[in-house]
């Protein structure tokens, strides 16, 4: 029997799960392991807490707790999410557990003993009132590069990498005060020796997705350069070396061991051997932001080591909500515990993979989320199922009938039905899950029409041959959603089982060792169900949410925001009169020329038609497009500000955006003043 290792990110053990995580990791991670276990494979599906690191260790220090206290409690909060998602994980563990700090230093010791670390002399800034060097997060200023505010390893504003050293300003985020450059020992890793096997990891790997390989190709084209293994100060894995105090590994030296560590803590006990599993076929399912460590030092970990390379990395895009960035600090977040006290999981898991592509950002607005729901679920899945229970139980009392006569579109049907069950699995091997959910739909679409064109309850008196065919065939169709749709709504998919009276999968499967061996196989929807099989009376599947349902959660979501606001500035002082706000001009311009910017993964240097003149802007656009894609593209300039530089590059202007960064775009004539 063939093996499968699947990971999900590590979740920062600092706060509970929100919507993105469900929707780049968690959800499209259980869709492949649900899908896999039904195809035979024995699958292992892991995870753990990410519990070190200097944010964790900063806010402890800033609450007057120990780091520990803060880990216990979002471990069991993030454990809870995601039991009440479904996610069918086998092993759910900590990097505070002792057997992840004895394999990662294990992991450490075996890349130093073999060459590819080393010691290296660096700058450090040190805090004289705190005593002790200042790690990265230890340490905010301003960026050199763009002039914002940032924190000492990368300025969010202009996306540059940092060194703490790097910033203008530093200040101490424990007692304020200014830090001073001081010389430190750290352990570095030789990243630049697997440059060339990377590449070819890289390059030739097919079962990389396309948005993955992407990205760490431009990382590769940059050259690497050697990455820090160590950190001064306290909370953490220990440095395994004779005679080195003070020293942790670095959370990204030491993270990537908790898949590896929570599926050995599994494998133990019960007898296995985890290795076997990692061998034969890993898949890591991530986030976008931490691509790069996936397809480059974490594989280049893995080579050191001796150890085999991941099948593929998957790589979720953003989510955005209502049309802007989520924010934890500033309220703009929807977090899951909070959604599934007025929604099903189900509901969920639907919206997440049917909204957009894994691959690509995407936004959950509350409109689009009830229209979906009402439309697609209710309208179309689950009355096409509702209709054919009932008139099965209401003309046939309640067994399956033998098929009549099959005119063209009965035949049509059947073979569409027939060939559902591959076109699924095909999308769902090489990671397209929406793709897999949308074949779906679109044949309940079509059985709808082909219900209402065959009207089978005229039919039973005028051409009940007809009538037999088309019943037999609809619950056919059912029968195969209750397979396909496993993966995706596991309990719907359970609950149309037990009203065809088949066998119901225990899908919580949350670290279950005894529901390995699945109930439900995808064997199955080759199948089909013999005449006379007897089907339960049913209930509707799914209800329509109401709009006041969806109003409360708008206003909810508005005014927590409203309240961090506050909380944040009682006098409202970032309000502006409509006399300032009447000085800003307003042009319509079109944009001529657009090129990236060396060494910033966000910003474009956009040259801007505005009429009279071409303008420079500098826009932080390159992560949401690609610069031939804004070529002739009219957009809202705001045309009077000071000038300013931007990595060195000068700006005179900026460009109207929303806070996802989608371009405010206008069919105005260029040069056009807005009132």
């Amino acid at each position: 029997m063939s093996k499968l290792f699947i990971s999900c990110a590590l979740p920062y053990a600092n706060g509970p799960c929100h919507l993105g995580h469900l929707r780049s990791t968690y959800i499209p991670a259980d869709i492949y392991a649900r899908y896999n276990r039904m195809n035979g494979v024995d699958t292992v599906m892991v995870c753990s807490t990410d519990e070190h690191g200097t944010p964790i260790a900063v806010r402890a220090e800033q609450e007057n707790k120990s780091p520990k206290d803060i880990t216990d409690v979002y471990h069991e909060l993030i454990g809870n999410d995601l039991k009440a998602c479904n996610i069918s994980l086998d092993s759910f563990r900590r990097t505070t557990d002792e057997l992840h700090y004895e394999m990662a230093q294990d992991f450490f010791k075996d890349l130093y003993n073999k060459g590819y670390i080393y010691e290296k002399i660096i700058d450090q800034l040190y805090c004289d009132t705190c005593k002790r060097s200042l790690p990265d997060r230890y340490v905010e200023g301003i960026c050199p590069h763009c002039e914002s505010e940032a924190r000492g390893d990368q300025c969010e504003v202009c996306g540059r990498h940092l060194n703490p050293t790097d910033l203008k300003e530093p200040h101490c985020l424990i007692c304020d005060g200014t830090p001073h450059v001081q010389q430190s020992k750290q352990y570095y890793f030789k990243l630049h020796e697997f440059e060339e096997p990377l590449t070819q990891w890289i390059n030739n790997n097919e079962n990389l997705p396309k948005n993955v390989k992407n990205f760490a190709k431009e990382w590769l084209n940059d050259g690497l350069k050697d990455w820090i293994m160590t950190r001064d100060m306290n909370w953490g894995i220990p440095v395994p070396l004779e005679g080195v105090t003070d020293k942790v590994l670095y959370v990204w030296a030491e993270a990537f061991i908790g898949y590896q560590s929570s599926a050995a803590t599994w494998a133990k006990k019960h007898g296995l051997n985890w290795k076997e599993y990692w061998d034969d076929k890993t898949v890591h399912f991530i986030g976008k932001d931490i691509i790069y460590h996936h397809t480059i030092f974490w594989p280049s970990m893995l080579l050191g080591h001796e150890w085999n390379l991941p099948y593929s990395v998957v790589g979720g895009g953003y989510l955005s909500l209502e049309g802007r960035k989520m924010s934890t600090s500033k309220g703009w977040v929807i977090w899951v515990k909070e959604f599934l006290d007025q929604f099903d999981s189900d509901l969920l898991r639907y919206y997440m993979v049917i909204n957009a592509p894994l691959n690509r950002d995407t936004d959950f607005s509350w409109d689009d989320f009830q229209r979906r729901i009402n439309n697609e679920l209710t309208d179309n899945l689950g009355n096409f199922i509702h209709r054919t229970f009932t008139f099965t139980n209401k003309f046939f009392e309640g067994k399956l009938p033998e098929p009549g006569s099959y005119d063209e579109i009965d035949k049509e049907f059947e073979n569409k039905i027939k060939e559902l069950p591959d076109k699924v699995a095909d999308c769902i091997e090489n990671f397209k899950f929406r793709d897999g959910l949308v074949e779906i739909m679109a044949l309940t679409k079509e059985a709808n029409k082909y219900f209402n064109d065959k009207k089978p309850w005229k039919a039973m008196k005028e051409d009940s041959e007809s009538a037999k065919t088309c019943i037999y065939l609809s619950n056919q169709l059912v029968y195969k959603l209750a397979i396909l749709l496993t993966p995706y709504i596991p309990e719907s998919a359970q609950k149309i089982r037990d009203i065809l009276g088949m066998p119901v999968e225990d899908i919580e499967g949350f670290m279950k060792f005894e529901n390995r061996e699945p109930k439900v196989t995808w064997t199955e929807s080759k199948e089909f169900l013999e005449a006379g099989h007897e089907i339960k009376k049913a209930k509707p599947l799914f209800n329509k949410i109401e709009d006041k349902i969806i109003e409360e959660q708008k206003n909810k979501l508005y005014s927590l925001e409203n309240t961090e606001n506050n909380n944040e500035d009682e006098n409202m002082s970032d309000l502006i009169s409509i006399d300032e706000f009447g000085k800003v001009q307003l042009v319509v311009g079109q944009i001529k020329e657009a090129e990236r910017i060396d060494g910033s993964k966000n910003l474009l240097k956009l040259q801007v038609d505005l009429g009279d003149e071409i303008r420079q802007v500098v826009a932080g656009l390159a992560k949401r497009y690609n610069p031939e894609e804004l070529i002739d593209r009219k957009v809202i300039v705001v045309a009077n500000l000071e000038p300013a530089k931007l990595f060195g590059v000068e700006s005179n202007g900026m460009l109207l955006a929303t806070d996802s960064m989608e371009l405010l775009t206008t069919e105005g004539n260029v040069g056009e003043h807005i009132k």
